[in-house]
């Protein structure tokens, strides 16, 4: 069943707004940050990662997004360049803000730790000029990252793009990416968020995400609840994620659908999140059942935990369909399945 409809008729799939970043990823890792001496640097950020996983599925992506201007903003652009994602709405800063620097932390495949620079950061300079109705017009769905909404200009061009996706019948997903840096106390998180979870048709969060979003509202909700009040607000598809634990898909008809890990050999805990939200998208856009939507992003989830990148190691639909099978192959079918 489908439960998100796109107009087809759009020439892309879907336009990301919010950060990019630079990632320094330990190559002597399992020893603290303090003694890792050599680093190897790739592009960051979960709507970056995100848009890097949905075009190596083969759909059509765009980014409306802010870099410095020097050598890191090239950097960036043209590593979107060449994984085919469209830069024409990213824009240069000019007043010497700096594109966000990740040192990650990896002391074993359990334990990871994210060291951020977000001082007079680039991606929060983003505007409401930068936010253009006839780009949004040319999408079937726009994300909406919630680090977005940290900072002014920033927030106030996300919530432009929100009302214009609303305005334009554009699909609007919001993947709530929770980070502490920015954010001056949880009431302004719960403003915020609730203010996008309240327009999104398709929201992707934590459980731990989905309380920030709802302190200000009704703290303490279950699962269940929380799926079904987004839903008498606007959506269709609420996806909670419980690390280990697994994930659940409630879906607007009263259904939900939840899914294991899929066992690996981790690298590293963090990653994993872009590489769900790219398979499980791909998936919607696919038109797949919930269940293969889950499985997918599951499955491309696991991969990521188990690469040294975030963004230059997500795989294609060919290398997820051959990894699920391997590991159904070792562990049984209902590894991934509740």
């Amino acid at each position: 069943m489908k439960y998100v409809k796109f107009d087809e008729s759009r020439p892309m799939d879907l336009v990301l707004l919010g950060r990019v970043a630079i990632d320094f990823n330990p190559v002597d890792y399992f020893h603290p940050l303090s003694e890792s001496t050599t680093f190897k640097k790739y592009v960051g950020g979960s709507p970056a990662n995100i848009a890097v996983g949905v075009t190596r599925h083969g759909k059509k992506v765009g980014f409306i997004g802010k870099v410095s201007d020097d050598q890191f903003g090239d950097y960036v652009t043209e590593f979107f360049n060449k994984e085919g994602i469209d830069t024409s709405h990213i824009t240069r800063c000019r007043n010497g803000e700096k594109l966000g620097l990740t040192f990650t932390e990896i002391l074993s495949p359990d334990e990871s730790s994210i060291l951020m620079y977000r001082n007079c950061i680039a991606d929060l300079q983003l505007s409401v000029d930068d936010v253009d109705e006839e780009y949004i017009k040319k999408a079937k769905a726009i994300l909406i990252s919630g680090t977005a909404l940290a900072q002014s200009p920033s927030r106030e061009a996300a919530l432009k793009a929100v009302m214009l996706a609303k305005k334009n019948n554009t699909v609007i997903i919001f993947d709530i990416d929770y980070r502490e840096y920015n954010w001056k106390n949880r009431d302004e998180i719960s403003i915020y968020y609730a203010s996008v979870a309240r327009e999104a048709d398709i929201i992707l969060g934590s459980r731990e995400e989905f309380d920030l979003t709802e302190k200000l509202i009704q703290p303490g909700r279950d699962d269940k609840a929380t799926a079904e009040s987004w839903q008498k607000e606007n959506a269709k598809i609420v996806v909670i994620k419980h690390g280990r634990k697994g994930s659940t898909a409630y879906t607007n008809d009263g259904n939900s659908y939840s899914i294991k890990p899929f066992p690996v050999t981790a690298l590293k805990s963090f990653g994993g999140g872009d590489g769900y939200a790219s398979g499980f998208l791909y998936g919607i856009f696919e038109g797949w059942d919930m269940i293969e939507c889950l499985e997918f992003g599951s499955a491309e989830a696991a991969m990521m935990v188990r690469s040294h990148s975030c963004s230059e190691e997500l795989p294609n639909p060919d290398e997820v369909k051959k990894f699920i099978k391997e590991t159904k192959d070792q562990y049984g079918e209902m590894i991934a399945r509740v």
